[in-house]
């Protein structure tokens, strides 16, 4: 048992054996902002109320009630779910230790900061504090009604308020709060780009992780929110089309309600269900002195640059597109494609695109991906990840680098990432494997089990990582990278790893390729980029840097 004071109060923790080597303190399900319940759902979180004698922090806070979107399954969580937990190797250090806050994916919609899948015993072994933190999802994140009740980005203010939280209270456990670096997968590397952006979170944190998700991946933010709010409270009952009284209405609709909600507007999101994320990140209107996440367009205040100073490591899978294996059809897929020729556009082109542009363009992308014939399901499964992995990762991911880089003076770095193990599991899972005949797949997700032990998984599986193996050591060069970034700003310090990781630029666009033997490149996945960009730089430039 240990105890540590904070801004509220005192917290009774654990040390915990480590079994990859030493302890950590172990501080979990600490409360960073009010139970946003009753007349607080859908608002900015409010600061937590402090509390008196000791509150025991050995068991983590609920989850937000949730619909896991990779197990297709119901988590009955709760409302009162902002929660984070802080595991630390040295709470008395003779300097303040970096800090590491993780910020889980999920499509917006699922997922939490707990052990079963993100636990700290890789990373707190390097040498740095880590917090992981919930923050709310779906509906109750993400609903936009574009009024001052209810403005939207309420889950991305509750990572605001978590990182305020860490940025006032890590010293307490060790952590330098001048040194906290931001990380996260999925819509957590979206969500991470979008702090990157956002005035709310300017001055929180030094360093950015954004793995598989940038502001540029066409799923992170979406339009017409407020079209959505009432397409989907017509669903629910709600006959009026007075906007007043939808957030009356909607405080008012049971929380079970509020999860696995698809509200597709157009017939092409109705079709084009891969990618398609109902509640995410908004521009946010002005209503007297509200608090703004973001707003504007993401793309116009990437090209002003993003907050000073903060260094950036950037990067995708080899396999992203191995997710859509997993969200869609395949005979849908197939009868889509063979049918509508717009069904491969990408969705920022897509919404600017005249009929007989998106004539030529579907012909464009239908041709280079899956030939001039109707397609078969033979064969279809790794013509559709290369696809999606482009149009939903990897380009998004290239261009952020690229514009991020000509805008501002930040370091930044770009990785490829493709260890092959028996600990790629989402790719299995998905429905993945044996696809390419020449090699296994690298999915989307499967860099996480690198970073964390994920033990819900292996446990279930009967695995258990030796430390002996050659998979120890792919973790271990991985949780190196990482923590030497958030150490020093460079992943790759003293060349002890067997390679110099040099920051991306314009003119050779280096970038690390994270596969079992380490090594360096340029322009990774050149002629797939060069394709993409010639498509956006025709139907939606902004998209595209150009010089």
């Amino acid at each position: 048992m240990v105890q540590v004071k904070v801004n509220d109060g005192v917290l009774e923790g654990a040390l915990v054996n480590n079994e990859y080597g030493g302890n950590y303190y172990s501080f979990k399900g600490i409360p960073y902002a009010e139970p946003p319940v009753g007349n607080l759902r859908f608002k900015a979180p409010q600061p937590a109320k402090p509390w008196e004698g000791i509150r025991e922090a050995k068991n983590f806070g609920p989850v937000c009630y949730q619909f896991d979107m990779i197990m297709r399954r119901l988590i009955p969580g709760s409302e009162d779910c902002l929660y984070l937990n802080v595991y630390s190797p040295d709470i008395k250090p003779s300097k303040p230790l970096p800090v590491m806050v993780w910020i889980h994916g999920g499509g917006f919609m699922s997922g939490s900061g707990n052990d079963d899948l993100y636990g700290p015993e890789f990373l707190v072994r390097h040498g740095v504090i880590l917090v992981t933190f919930n923050y709310r999802l779906e509906v109750l994140g993400f609903l936009s009604l574009d009024t001052e009740e209810v403005p939207g980005n309420a889950g991305m203010k509750d990572q605001v308020a978590a990182l305020r939280w860490v940025k006032s209270n890590i010293s307490n456990f060790g952590g330098d709060p001048e040194n906290i670096t931001i990380f996260g997968e999925s819509a957590g590397g979206a969500s991470v780009s979008y702090h990157l952006i956002s005035p709310m979170s300017k001055g929180l944190f030094k360093r950015a992780i954004a793995q598989s998700g940038t502001t540029l991946c066409p799923w992170s933010n979406v339009s017409e929110p407020l079209e959505r709010a009432f397409v989907f409270a017509k669903r629910l009952g709600y006959q009026s089309d007075d906007p007043k009284g939808l957030y009356e209405f909607f405080k008012s609709v049971p929380v079970e309600s509020l999860v696995q909600v698809n509200i597709p507007i157009t017939s092409i999101e109705s079709t084009k269900k891969t990618g398609h994320i109902t509640f995410s990140i908004v521009d946010e209107k002005q209503f007297g002195n509200n608090e703004r996440f973001f707003y504007g367009d993401s793309n116009d205040v990437l090209r002003n640059g993003i907050n000073d100073g903060v260094e950036v490591i950037v990067g995708y899978t080899e396999d992203e597109g191995v997710i859509s294996l997993g969200l869609s059809n395949l005979n849908e897929f197939k009868d889509n494609v063979n049918t509508f020729l717009e069904f491969l556009i990408p969705k920022p082109i897509l919404t600017n695109c005249l009929l007989n542009e998106q004539i030529e363009l579907g012909k464009k992308l239908r041709k280079h991906y899956f030939g001039n014939n109707l397609l078969s399901t033979t064969g279809l499964k790794e013509k559709m990840i290369k696809y999606y992995s482009m149009d939903m990762f990897a380009y998004g991911a290239i261009q952020w680098a690229k514009i991020c880089k000509s805008s501002s003076k930040n370091t930044v770095y770009l990785y490829r990432f493709g260890y092959k193990s028996e600990r790629n599991i989402l790719g299995v899972v998905l429905g993945g494997e044996n696809v390419f005949r020449d090699r296994p797949v690298v999915s989307h997700a499967d860099d996480l089990p690198y970073l964390f032990p994920m033990t819900a998984i292996f446990s279930l599986l009967g695995q258990k990582l030796d430390q002996a193996s050659e998979t120890f050591k792919l973790v271990d060069n991985l949780t190196q990278l990482w923590t030497n970034f958030a150490k020093y700003g460079n992943p790759t310090p003293d060349g002890s790893l067997g390679v110099t990781w040099s920051p991306y630029t314009i003119e050779k666009q280096d970038y690390l390729n994270i596969s079992n033997e380490l090594s360096t490149g340029t322009a990774p996945d050149r002629e797939e980029v060069e394709f993409w960009e010639d498509i956006y730089r025709k139907y939606q430039p902004k998209f595209v840097y150009d010089g």
